[in-house]
């Protein structure tokens, strides 16, 4: 497992929807991974440290886990079929450990408020991860080939700026 961190949220100008930016830690690859409106601004809050009036269902979710007894121990974006992300929530409970299938939005969104480390499995970096910038070869080119249109409306300079 590779540790990442959130680089970014962004949306594309040209359709709205939005993607979850995820950077190696300790490398050049990055992880886009396209998320829905919802998650993404529940992603966002938690990051901009925005006060809401109520909790969010990731707010919920965290609550009811604590609640519970359990602690959240690191998430992990672990496979990639046909274009979907998948991903699962390491739980500590009552001495056990426990995975729990998850969409990688939901996941990202309880480690941000959960404060917990996000990985990747080598697999899923292997398959989707670019390395960005700089001249790309055939083979990222493949890999970016989905997210092209996206890609084409983001000024690629402010990568890495939080």
């Amino acid at each position: 497992m590779i540790e990442m961190q959130i680089d970014s949220i962004r949306m594309s100008l040209m359709n709205y929807q939005r993607v979850v930016i995820l950077r190696e830690r300790d490398g050049e690859r990055y992880l886009p991974i396209w998320i829905g409106p919802a998650e993404a601004d529940s992603i966002a809050i938690k990051l901009q440290e925005v006060e809401v009036p109520r909790p969010l269902t990731h707010d919920l979710l965290r609550t009811v886990i604590d609640v519970l007894g359990a602690k959240v121990r690191h998430i992990v974006v672990n496979d990639l079929h046909s274009d979907t992300f998948f991903a699962k929530i390491l739980f500590v409970f009552d001495g056990k450990e426990i995975e729990v299938d998850s969409r990688p939005s939901d996941v990202i969104a309880l480690a941000v408020r959960s404060e917990v480390p996000i990985y990747a499995d080598e697999a899923v970096l292997e398959k989707a991860g670019i390395i960005l910038p700089g001249d790309l070869d055939d083979e990222e080119t493949q890999k970016l080939a989905p997210f092209k249109d996206f890609i084409d409306t983001l000024n690629l300079d402010d990568l890495g700026k939080s």
